[in-house]
């Protein structure tokens, strides 16, 4: 079955981006001229995603009235001759078919998907991306996913390498290459001391999970901290002997979950932007050559 629906946990506070989040989600702080969300959304829609489920929390209202239409404004700028503004306005909501689920407590990564559960049918799979990442790439980074998925069939996971001495700040992964970019997983370490990491494969917020998986959700255990985790489902799912597959996808990401994965996002994306991209390469040639 093709995957055509994708779940978007936005419910955290962002207070890496305190005071600017205060009022405003995280991922709603724009990079270039586009919200980090978009961009997301937009990676979900180019790799065959029809449907997405926003899993929010409370002061994310912005996210919704993004997706939605703005027909005063649609209005406005048609009274105004403004054709490339109002087509840029007016396709956002039109990407997908979007919906809204609250996340009722910040219970972890595996409660946020818990809890669009109720959109998604008992048998298909379905797409996760987490709302930090901005991945650019000729081919979407989702889609080298649902890839791998299609070939292999099982849960597949987005991997980055990372020099050896980051290693502590992720979740690495063990397990055998069994081709050019997927490897098949056998253990997830959380944040191991550099000694003890079973290579330097980090997991990424871009995950596909099976049915199978999914059931097991609703029974798993709470780590220490009272969270449920999706790593620990994993764990527990390979524990079953079953399998995940790890794919090392082809693209930059950015990591606009703090500062400055931010900013790096803004200053390369930047270049790469047919409006302002010419004049910001002159800027920064002329002031920090």
């Amino acid at each position: 079955m093709a995957i055509t629906k994708a779940i978007i946990p936005v419910a955290g506070m962002g207070t890496r981006f305190l005071p600017a989040s205060k009022a405003q989600p995280k991922e709603m702080l724009a990079v270039v001229d586009k919200p980090v969300i978009q961009y997301i959304v937009e990676e979900a829609v180019a790799s065959g995603i029809k449907e997405i489920v926003f899993v929010t929390a409370i002061g994310k209202r912005a996210i919704e009235d993004h997706f939605d239409r703005n027909f005063e404004l649609e209005y406005r700028l048609e009274q105004k001759k403004k054709m490339g503004e109002l087509r840029s306005v007016s396709k956002i909501g039109k990407m997908a078919k979007f919906a809204f689920v609250r996340q009722s407590k910040p219970l972890g990564d595996g409660h946020a998907v818990l809890s669009a559960l109720p959109f998604i049918d008992a048998h298909e799979s379905v797409a996760v991306l987490f709302g930090d990442d901005i991945i650019d790439g000729n081919v979407p980074a989702l889609k080298q996913l649902i890839d791998a998925h299609e070939k292999y069939g099982d849960p597949v996971i987005a991997l980055q390498k990372v020099p050896k001495k980051m290693v502590s700040n992720y979740g690495v992964i063990g397990g055998k290459k069994i081709h050019e970019d997927v490897w098949e997983i056998d253990r997830f370490v959380e944040k191991p001391p550099i000694k003890k990491a079973p290579s330097n494969l980090i997991a990424i917020g871009r995950y596909i999970l099976t049915p199978k998986l999914l059931k097991l959700l609703p029974s798993q255990k709470s780590g220490k901290d009272g969270e449920i985790r999706l790593a620990d489902a994993f764990t527990t799912y390979l524990k079953q002997n079953n399998v995940i597959y790890g794919c090392k996808f082809e693209g930059t990401r950015y990591d606009c979950g703090n500062k400055l994965g931010f900013l790096q996002a803004q200053i390369e994306l930047g270049l790469k932007h047919k409006d302002i991209g010419p004049d910001l390469k002159k800027y920064l040639k002329k002031h920090h050559s």
